[in-house]
C-alpha cells in the first residue's frame, strides 16, 4: 500500500494562521476545501458555559466516561491539525474530517436503544485528535447524515459508470485498486489492523461483485440493442 501518512504532517496550516481567533476552525477548514454545510457549534444547555477542563486535573480523569478514556481508534494521527486531515479527504473522497470521524464514532458508540449521540459531541476531543470542540446531538446527527447521503450518492455514481459502458474491464480494475488503497489507509488510521489473508479476501469479494456488475450491464445493454433492431 501506498504510504498516505505524510499527508497528515503537524502543524498550524496558512488557514490556521489567518483565520479570527474567535472564527471556528472547523467551518475554516471546511470552507477552504469546499464543504459548505453549516457547522453547529456545542450551544446546548449541557456544553453551553461548561468549565474549562483541566486534562491534568484528577478531576478531569474523573468526569471523561471509562470507554471514552479507553477509545483507542485515531491515535495514528495525535499529532495532525484539522484541516490537514480534511484537505486529505476532501483530494481523495467526497466526506470531511468531521463527518468521517463522527461516522466512525456514531457506529462505535451504538447501544441497542440507539447512538450515544450526547456522548459523542460532549467528549469529541478527547475521541478524536483532530476535533478541538464539543458538538451537540444535533450536530453530531447532522454530519452522520451527511456522511450517509455522500456514501449513497458517490456509490450511485460509481455504479452507473461501472455499468454504462464508459470504461473498460481494465480500467475498471484499476479504479477499483486505488480507491482500496485508500479505503485501507483509512481503516488503518481508524486503527483496524487488517491481515495480508484479509486484505485478499476483501479484494477479492469486491473483484467479484465487480465481475458480476460488468457482466450484467453487457448483457442488458446487448439486450437493448436487440430490441431497436
Amino acid at each position: 500500500m501506498t504510504d498516505e501518512s505524510d499527508e497528515f504532517e503537524t502543524g498550524a496550516s496558512d488557514a490556521e494562521e489567518t483565520a479570527r481567533p474567535d472564527a471556528d476552525p472547523r467551518a475554516a477548514a471546511d470552507e477552504a476545501a469546499g464543504d459548505t454545510e453549516p457547522v453547529d457549534p456545542a450551544t446546548d444547555s449541557e456544553t453551553a458555559g461548561a468549565e474549562p477542563r483541566d486534562d491534568a486535573g484528577a478531576d478531569a480523569d474523573d468526569a471523561v466516561p471509562e470507554d471514552v478514556q479507553k477509545y483507542a481508534r485515531f491515535k495514528k494521527v495525535d499529532g495532525a491539525q484539522y484541516d490537514r486531515v480534511n484537505d486529505f479527504l476532501r483530494e481523495r473522497t467526497y466526506v470531511t474530517a468531521r463527518e468521517w470521524a463522527i461516522a466512525r464514532l456514531c457506529a462505535d458508540f451504538r447501544t441497542e436503544t440507539g447512538v450515544e449521540m450526547t456522548k459523542i459531541g460532549n467528549n469529541l476531543p478527547e475521541l478524536v485528535p483532530f476535533m478541538t470542540d464539543t458538538y451537540t446531538p444535533q450536530a453530531v446527527n447532522q454530519a452522520r447524515s451527511a456522511f450517509r447521503d455522500k456514501v449513497r450518492k458517490s456509490g450511485a455514481t460509481f455504479l452507473y459508470g461501472a455499468m454504462s459502458g464508459f470504461f473498460t474491464a481494465e480500467e475498471l480494475d484499476e479504479m477499483m485498486y486505488e480507491v482500496t488503497e485508500i479505503a485501507k489507509f483509512l481503516l488503518e488510521v481508524e486503527g483496524v489492523d487488517l491481515s495480508v489473508e484479509e486484505e485478499l479476501e476483501a479484494e477479492e469479494r469486491i473483484s467479484s461483485v465487480m465481475r458480476e456488475v460488468r457482466e450484467a450491464s453487457t448483457e442488458l445493454r446487448q439486450e437493448e440493442l436487440s430490441d431497436e433492431e
